[in-house]
């Protein structure tokens, strides 16, 4: 298990060094979500819904709860 560990930070740092031609970087730039796309991820999310309640009651703020059934992987 130790060296598939040290394989994927081998090859994780030799990718990030490699260079990038035109046509890839058009491709990278296509599947990289923009700021916009990534807009969610600056929430500060609350992953403990009590504590988001009583912050949530105390600023008179709503809670937007996103909750899902099944296996968080998909795997079912």
């Amino acid at each position: 298990m130790k060296w598939l560990v040290l394989l994927i930070c081998v090859a994780s740092a030799s990718l990030a060094q490699a260079e990038w031609s035109a046509p890839q970087k058009q491709l990278i730039a296509a599947i990289n979500p923009t700021a916009e796309e990534s807009a969610w991820m600056r929430i500060n999310w609350r992953t403990n819904l009590w504590q988001a309640r009583k912050e949530a009651a105390k600023s008179g703020k709503p809670i937007y709860l996103w909750e899902m059934d099944g296996h968080p992987l998909g795997c079912t």
